[in-house]
């Protein structure tokens, strides 16, 4: 994650894809991995590694084969990846790359533009690209949910349920979403302990607690630069509780008035209180945000922090002994919203995808498949303290992680309250939403200058023709 005020504006950068030419049409997809012909093992379909394919080797690798990625260098790191890359490296006999990242968009974007991409991108953080305005440009990825993984099972069994919505769009898999990620509130077990606290249910509860933080000397808060918006995802994850579907599907669908949903408006002002009280720490605007979270984690001069579940691998370095970490709900307006406390903002993250004008898009997903093994994906619950999207990979001691231990109750806790949202990934607004964001928890604007800004950004999306919208129902 970076600082996002370098980034450029996402739609001049779509307006210069559609300047140069870039192509748009479905058929680059289908051409561009169709090289190796079908087989009959595989059903018939085109594969394009160049050699036979068949169901150990689904994508017809070839011996030597190569490729290459980047992955985004955030709190996974990317040596999950690499891990996978010499698997495929033992297999196959060739080399795999894997390069890392921070600045996905501003990297990658011309390479768009160029038709020379890498063939696999792990587009995350504060800089991913806005997927809406790529999705031509994508394979196709329902196939490596159709192949049998490495233990010989079909990887679209052995995943956890809805682990293709978020990268689905129309029906296309333009997205694999890898990690299982929890959003809660964080917040030091022990210290809770110690002070005879308890995680806040209420943005009132929050209030209070506030209260009691600032007897000891300490915030309630804190943020840095960057991740100004995990308060907007706080935000609408708490309204959507406290309203229903209703809030999500305005947000999603960028209604005009969806920012001003008398939930959302809840949940803000509850926020604005916080922080007219004085239990935000100030100057998180100009705080790097690991520095933020160390101040979080390891002088814990704040109680709570939203964050998804990659914060305590992201902190591990810098987390006080003995803190252990652990997860609670995100707080609702009242205690009679439509969604239950339990209910919970969880969903597969950290989006794969293999571009069409890739040179490799079978290496690439060959990779992925290896990734969706039982062994890759164990590798990554065991190191990064958090589940992938594969299933039964994480045993009940958690590894021995507080963090991971309550990611699982939440998740047993939630049964089918479970619930996401995507837009902001689909049209790329994180960069335009931090400026209001850092000013709101700076108290230089109060919550209608927050919902007026925000419903501006949603406004300029639904209103450009040139941003294909998706309808969410």
């Amino acid at each position: 994650m970076t600082d996002s005020r370098s980034m450029p504006n996402r739609r001049n950068v779509l307006r210069l894809a559609f300047a140069a030419g870039v192509g748009l049409s479905a058929s680059s997809a289908l051409t561009s991995c169709a090289t190796s012909g079908g087989d009959e093992d595989t059903g018939g379909k085109a594969t394009g590694g160049g050699a036979k394919a068949d169901a150990k080797n689904p994508f017809g690798i070839k011996d030597g084969a190569t490729g290459t990625s980047v992955i985004f260098n955030g709190g996974w790191g990317i040596d999950y990846v690499t891990f996978a890359a010499k698997m495929f490296e033992k297999t196959h006999g060739g080399k795999f790359e894997v390069k890392p990242s921070t600045q996905i968009s501003q990297q990658l974007q011309p390479r768009f533009v160029g038709k020379n991409p890498p063939d696999l991108i792990d587009n995350s953080g504060a800089n991913k690209i806005g997927l809406n305005a790529i999705v031509d440009q994508l394979e196709d990825l329902n196939d490596v949910l159709d192949a049998n993984n490495l233990e010989g099972k079909p990887i679209k069994d052995t995943l956890y349920p809805g682990a293709k919505s978020p990268g689905t769009i129309d029906g296309k898999l333009i997205a694999i979403n890898y990690v299982q990620t929890v959003f809660a509130i964080w917040y030091s077990a022990s210290l809770f302990q110690e002070n005879d606290w308890t995680p806040p249910k209420t943005w009132d509860e929050a209030y209070e607690l506030g209260g009691k933080a600032k007897s000891k000397g300490k915030f309630l808060f804190l943020w840095g630069k960057e991740a100004a918006t995990y308060y907007q995802t706080l935000v609408i994850g708490s309204a959507i509780k406290e309203g229903g579907d209703d809030v999500r599907l305005a947000l999603e669908n960028l209604d005009k008035d969806g920012w001003s949903h008398p939930a959302v408006q809840g949940a803000i002002k509850g926020l604005e209180k916080i922080i007219k009280a004085g239990y935000m720490k100030p100057g998180g605007a100009g705080t790097q945000f690991t520095q933020a979270q160390a101040q979080w984690s390891r002088s814990q001069e704040a109680l709570l922090y939203p964050s998804g579940s990659w914060i305590e691998n992201e902190m591990k370095k810098q987390t006080k002994s003995g803190f252990k970490m652990t997860g609670a709900p995100e707080m609702t307006e009242t205690g009679s919203s439509k969604m239950p406390l339990t209910a919970l903002h969880a969903a597969a993250d950290e989006a794969f995808i293999v571009p069409s004008d890739g040179k490799n898009p079978a290496s690439a997903k060959e990779v992925l498949r290896i990734m969706l093994s039982k062994e890759a994906a164990a590798n990554f619950a065991k190191t990064k303290l958090t589940p992938t999207i594969v299933k039964d990979t994480v045993p009940t001691d958690g590894f021995g992680s507080t963090a991971l231990q309550s990611q699982t109750k939440l998740l047993e806790d939630a049964g089918k309250d479970v619930f996401t949202f995507n837009f902001v990934n689909l049209y790329g607004t994180n960069q335009d939403q931090l400026v209001p964001w850092n000013s709101f928890l700076s108290g230089k604007i109060d919550a209608a200058g927050l919902t007026k800004s925000l419903q501006a950004i949603s406004d300029k999306v639904r209103n450009d023709s040139s941003v294909k919208k998706a309808k969410v129902t």
